[in-house]
This record gives structure tokens, sequence and C-alpha cells, in this order.
């Protein structure tokens, strides 16, 4: 593994649009900073990295790879090559934040664990908000009781992407495109994390594009029931309802209920995304609405900071591979039941 300096020396593997949310994070970030940009194309890398003003250009992924310069990549590449790169990248002693959804098959996921584990490094995907204090702070909330028992967790993500943009990477069916695995992994996500793990049953409909991937998809979680509820702490969420698509108009929202209160997130994905203050809304059962502010601070800047937590501090991952694996099983799980019309216990 190479070996860091104090501060975190970053690597993006590919010219990809999202590279834009983590770039200026990077910068920010106390103890880290952008070295080098990667691409198949020398010259895009080269043009790429003027416009971005980052030092490095690298005119393939191996090359970047190999630099002893780098101790930390980001790789946005299309989801069918996370698993390919995250390996050789943790093969050549790199840490890796990968984009979500960090792999689409069980068995990569198994062989991206083995790589970390082998190398010694540190994997995580990248949900941004789960870093983000306003979700931090709702777990805080649900872990001391303040909700009762969790009864529903409610959560949507879609928007709009016209048929005749087929040829756009969320469309095609070999690089694991579909309206789930772009903006149905962050309300997938959302239950597994508050629910407290993996759903003991899926349910789901789906609706198929022109292309052959799924452009609606709603789900809904049964959670195991909690053991002796008896307070602060010992909550499991009962249902979740899931929804994302392709073919609405952009919904982003969350709500999560129990039989005490409610708390519901006004902007769940991409809180803060310009520094600004966020909120969330806690309705109790009895009583006034009170809208709780969060100090503002931009979510890619929270999963860059708890990077360098992990490799300079030796913190365990807010978002380890372990949850992965239980998000990754649930998504499996919801096709499976969107492509049979059965319920699947995962």
């Amino acid at each position: 593994m190479t070996e860091p300096s104090s501060r975190l020396r970053w690597g993006l593997v590919s010219t990809a649009k999202i590279n834009r949310a983590v770039i200026q994070p990077i910068r920010d970030a106390a103890r880290s900073e952008l070295v080098g940009v990667a691409s198949r194309n020398a010259g895009r890398a080269i043009s790429y990295a003027f416009d971005y003003g980052i030092p490095k250009s690298y005119g393939s992924y191996e090359v970047m790879l190999a630099d002893r310069d780098i101790d930390v990549v980001y790789i946005s590449l299309p989801n069918s090559l996370h698993a390919e790169w995250a390996i050789r990248a943790a093969q050549a002693g790199k840490h890796v934040l990968c984009e979500k959804p960090i792999v689409p098959t069980l068995a990569e996921l198994d062989r991206v664990e083995a790589a970390a584990s082998e190398n010694g490094v540190t994997i995580f995907e990248a949900f941004m908000y789960l870093h983000h204090p306003q979700l931090l702070r709702a777990q805080e909330m649900i872990r001391k009781g303040k909700l009762g028992q969790v009864q529903l967790i409610d959560s949507w993500f879609s928007f709009y992407l016209p048929p005749e943009n087929s040829q756009n990477i969320r469309l095609s069916p070999e690089l694991s495109g579909g309206a789930l695995w772009d903006v149905g992994v962050y309300p997938t996500s959302m239950a597994v994390t508050v629910g407290g793990g993996l759903p003991e049953e899926v349910w789901a409909q789906q609706i198929i594009g022109e292309t052959g991937v799924d452009v609606t998809m709603i789900a809904q979680l049964k959670f195991p029931e909690p053991e002796g509820f008896a307070g602060p702490g010992g909550a499991a969420a009962a249902v979740a309802q899931i929804s994302a698509g392709f073919r609405m108009p952009f919904r982003a929202g969350t709500i999560i209920i129990g039989d005490e209160a409610s708390i519901s997130f006004p902007q769940p994905w991409k809180p803060s995304m310009k520094s600004e203050d966020s909120h969330i809304i806690f309705t109790p059962r009895q009583g006034e609405p009170e809208t709780i502010t969060i100090p503002g601070i931009n979510p890619y800047l929270c999963e860059i900071q708890a990077m360098e937590a992990c490799v300079l501090d030796g913190a365990d991952p807010i978002v380890p591979l372990g949850r992965s694996r239980d998000i990754l099983r649930t998504v499996l799980a919801i096709y499976q039941s969107a492509n049979t019309g059965q319920p699947v216990r995962p």
C-alpha cells in the first residue's frame, strides 16, 4: 500500500460529469489535495486537467494507479466498470471512494471486499447524504426513541429523462442502467440504513422503457419486527415504501414515521450543496412541528472528510462494505420481485 503523507493525494478515474461535485470539496478538505485525472484518451485528460487546474493528467487508468503520488482514487466510471477498477486500484495500494452503486453483483462485491482486505486499503461507496450531519442527526433522534417505534419509511427520488435520450448511459442495459440502479439506490439505501439492515421481504413493480431497463420502480420492503421494543435504541423499521423513476417530474423526499413522531426531509439526497443550512422537520404525535436546523456543509465534502478520517486516523467507514452488501442484496431482491411478480426474501 502506498504510504500517504499527512494529506491525501487524490486522483479522478475518468472525466465524468459527476467529478464536478467532488473537485471543490477535495480542495476544501483540510487534509486532501487533488493531484490528477485519468482518461482512456490522453488528449481528453490533458484538456480536463487544464480546464479544472489539476496538476497531473494520465492517458490511461493504469498509469495513474502506478503513480506513487496518488493515495486515493475517486471512481466515477459507468456502474459495470466499478468492480474492475476498484479491485485494480486496491491491488495498486490505493484507497477508493467509488460512486454508487458500488457494484451490480454480489460476486463482484465479494472480490472488491477481498481486494480491500488483502491490500489493507479503505474502499467505501459514495453515498454522500449518508455522511451528512442531517441524516446523522435524524439517526441519533431515532436511537434516542424520539420517534417511538418506527412504523414506516417513505422515500422517493425521480426526474424526467426523455425517451429520445436513449443513448444516455442511465438507459443502457449493458452498463447496468435503470432507474433503480441510478436514483433508486438513494431511497433503497435510506430504507436499509434506517431500517437497520436487510429487509426480510421485498415486493416490487416496474415499468420497462424503450431500451429494456426499468424507467419506474416501486417497492415495498418489510423489515424484521423489533424484538421486545422497550424504549430508546430498540426500534427497527416495520415497512419501507420506495419509488424511483425516469418518467416523472423531479421528486425527492423522505419521511420516517414512528408511533410517537415523524421526521421529514425536504432535501434528503443533496442537502447543503452550497454549504447553506439544511432542515429536517420533527412532528410529534401531540404538539407542534419543529424545524431543526443543521449547520451547512457540502455533503460531498463530508465523504471526503470521512476518507481522511479512515486513512489518516484509522476511523471506521460511515458506510462500510457490509452496509453496501445489504443495500445491494436489497436492490437485487427488488429486481427479482419486479421481474417475477412475486415477493422475494433477500
